[in-house]
Protein backbone atom coordinates (compact mmCIF):
# COMPACT_ATOMS: atom_id res chain seq x y z
CA UNK A 1 0.00 0.00 0.00
CA UNK A 2 1.37 3.19 -1.01
CA UNK A 3 1.79 6.25 1.22
CA UNK A 4 -0.86 9.12 0.29
CA UNK A 5 0.98 12.29 -1.02
CA UNK A 6 1.32 15.27 1.08
CA UNK A 7 -1.53 17.15 -0.37
CA UNK A 8 -4.11 14.48 0.52
CA UNK A 9 -2.77 14.12 4.20
CA UNK A 10 -4.54 15.40 7.20
CA UNK A 11 -3.37 18.29 8.10
CA UNK A 12 -2.33 18.70 11.93
CA UNK A 13 -1.11 20.87 14.90
CA UNK A 14 1.61 19.59 17.69
CA UNK A 15 0.79 21.59 21.17
CA UNK A 16 4.04 21.84 23.76
CA UNK A 17 2.41 22.17 27.50
CA UNK A 18 4.01 21.35 30.45
CA UNK A 19 2.41 19.30 33.14
CA UNK A 20 2.54 20.75 36.87
CA UNK A 21 3.77 19.80 39.25
CA UNK A 22 6.74 18.36 37.99
CA UNK A 23 7.66 14.90 38.90
CA UNK A 24 4.29 13.29 38.89
CA UNK A 25 4.47 10.51 36.22
CA UNK A 26 1.36 10.68 34.03
CA UNK A 27 0.28 7.89 31.89
CA UNK A 28 -0.52 8.48 28.18
CA UNK A 29 -3.33 6.61 27.95
CA UNK A 30 -5.18 8.33 31.59
CA UNK A 31 -3.91 12.00 30.11
CA UNK A 32 -6.12 11.39 26.88
CA UNK A 33 -8.85 10.16 28.54
CA UNK A 34 -9.35 13.25 30.54
CA UNK A 35 -7.99 15.11 27.76
CA UNK A 36 -11.12 13.47 26.02
CA UNK A 37 -13.17 14.55 28.74
CA UNK A 38 -12.28 17.87 29.09
CA UNK A 39 -12.45 18.54 25.38
CA UNK A 40 -16.34 17.24 25.41
CA UNK A 41 -17.47 18.83 28.41
CA UNK A 42 -16.57 22.32 27.08
CA UNK A 43 -17.29 21.98 23.68
CA UNK A 44 -19.28 19.22 23.22
CA UNK A 45 -18.96 15.83 20.78
CA UNK A 46 -19.33 17.37 17.28
CA UNK A 47 -15.85 19.61 18.22
CA UNK A 48 -14.41 16.42 20.03
CA UNK A 49 -15.13 14.05 16.81
CA UNK A 50 -13.38 17.38 14.54
CA UNK A 51 -10.27 17.90 16.42
CA UNK A 52 -9.63 14.02 16.75
CA UNK A 53 -7.12 15.06 19.69
CA UNK A 54 -4.30 12.68 20.86
CA UNK A 55 -1.10 12.39 22.88
CA UNK A 56 1.72 11.56 21.62
CA UNK A 57 4.19 11.51 24.37
CA UNK A 58 5.06 12.48 27.98
CA UNK A 59 8.34 12.59 29.27
CA UNK A 60 10.15 14.81 31.73
CA UNK A 61 7.50 16.92 32.82
CA UNK A 62 6.25 17.87 29.30
CA UNK A 63 3.37 16.22 26.92
CA UNK A 64 3.06 16.53 23.25
CA UNK A 65 -0.57 16.43 21.99
CA UNK A 66 -1.65 16.45 18.50
CA UNK A 67 -4.96 17.73 17.01
CA UNK A 68 -6.18 18.70 13.49
CA UNK A 69 -5.37 21.81 11.92
CA UNK A 70 -8.23 24.45 12.58
CA UNK A 71 -9.31 23.26 15.64
CA UNK A 72 -6.21 24.10 17.89
CA UNK A 73 -7.55 27.36 19.37
CA UNK A 74 -10.66 25.53 20.82
CA UNK A 75 -8.03 22.84 22.08
CA UNK A 76 -6.26 25.20 23.71
CA UNK A 77 -8.32 26.57 25.63
CA UNK A 78 -9.78 22.95 26.48
CA UNK A 79 -6.44 21.96 27.74
CA UNK A 80 -5.70 23.79 31.02
CA UNK A 81 -9.22 23.10 31.94
CA UNK A 82 -7.82 18.76 32.79
CA UNK A 83 -7.04 19.13 36.54
CA UNK A 84 -7.22 15.65 37.49
CA UNK A 85 -5.43 12.19 35.64
CA UNK A 86 -6.27 9.02 37.34
CA UNK A 87 -6.82 10.48 40.84
CA UNK A 88 -4.31 13.40 40.80
CA UNK A 89 -4.33 16.80 40.71
CA UNK A 90 -2.70 18.35 37.81
CA UNK A 91 -2.22 21.40 36.23
CA UNK A 92 -1.31 21.65 32.40
CA UNK A 93 0.22 24.55 31.27
CA UNK A 94 0.52 24.94 27.10
CA UNK A 95 3.83 26.86 25.75
CA UNK A 96 3.66 26.58 21.94
CA UNK A 97 1.69 24.97 18.63
CA UNK A 98 3.91 23.58 15.82
CA UNK A 99 2.99 22.22 12.94
CA UNK A 100 5.91 19.17 13.37
CA UNK A 101 6.99 17.22 16.76
CA UNK A 102 10.22 17.89 16.02
CA UNK A 103 10.18 21.99 16.32
CA UNK A 104 9.03 21.11 19.69
CA UNK A 105 11.65 18.80 20.79
CA UNK A 106 13.94 21.12 19.45
CA UNK A 107 12.17 23.97 22.02
CA UNK A 108 11.92 21.62 25.01
CA UNK A 109 15.64 21.60 24.67
CA UNK A 110 16.32 25.20 24.13
CA UNK A 111 14.44 26.02 27.23
CA UNK A 112 16.96 25.13 29.44
CA UNK A 113 14.50 23.89 32.34
CA UNK A 114 16.65 21.92 34.90
CA UNK A 115 14.80 18.65 35.57
CA UNK A 116 13.60 17.70 39.13
CA UNK A 117 14.76 14.54 40.43
CA UNK A 118 12.27 12.29 40.90
CA UNK A 119 11.03 11.27 43.85
CA UNK A 120 10.22 7.85 45.10
CA UNK A 121 6.55 6.94 43.65
CA UNK A 122 5.56 3.99 46.93
CA UNK A 123 6.09 4.19 50.21
CA UNK A 124 9.25 3.63 51.57
CA UNK A 125 12.55 5.00 53.04
CA UNK A 126 13.99 8.40 52.59
CA UNK A 127 16.81 10.31 54.02
CA UNK A 128 16.54 13.80 55.62
CA UNK A 129 17.95 15.75 57.29
CA UNK A 130 20.40 13.33 57.53
CA UNK A 131 18.59 11.52 59.75
CA UNK A 132 16.60 8.45 58.02
CA UNK A 133 12.46 8.72 57.51
CA UNK A 134 9.75 6.78 56.61
CA UNK A 135 6.91 7.75 54.01
CA UNK A 136 3.82 6.52 55.29
CA UNK A 137 1.13 9.09 53.22
CA UNK A 138 1.33 10.89 50.41
CA UNK A 139 -1.11 13.83 48.79
CA UNK A 140 0.13 15.56 45.93
CA UNK A 141 2.78 17.36 47.07
CA UNK A 142 2.87 16.76 50.41
CA UNK A 143 3.92 13.51 52.52
CA UNK A 144 3.40 12.74 55.65
CA UNK A 145 6.84 10.63 56.97
CA UNK A 146 7.37 9.22 60.80
CA UNK A 147 11.41 9.77 61.91
CA UNK A 148 12.97 6.51 62.40
CA UNK A 149 14.18 6.34 66.19
CA UNK A 150 14.53 4.03 69.02
CA UNK A 151 12.93 6.27 71.86
CA UNK A 152 11.01 8.94 69.90
CA UNK A 153 9.19 9.04 66.41
CA UNK A 154 8.55 12.01 65.25
CA UNK A 155 6.04 12.36 62.43
CA UNK A 156 6.90 14.79 60.03
CA UNK A 157 4.75 17.00 57.38
CA UNK A 158 7.07 17.34 54.05
CA UNK A 159 6.24 19.21 50.72
CA UNK A 160 7.94 18.19 47.64
CA UNK A 161 10.42 20.91 47.87
CA UNK A 162 11.76 20.18 51.57
CA UNK A 163 12.27 16.53 49.95
CA UNK A 164 14.28 18.27 46.80
CA UNK A 165 16.63 20.62 49.00
CA UNK A 166 17.83 17.18 51.22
Amino acid sequence: MSTRPPTLREKRRYVLARVEPAGIPVEVKELYYALCEAVTSLWGDVVMAAMRPAVISAENGFVILRCRRGTEREFTIAIPTVTACHDRMIAIRVYAISGTIESLRERIKSMGVPLRPELPTTDGELSFDGKSVEITSRNGQKFDVIEKGFKNAHRLFLTREDLEGS
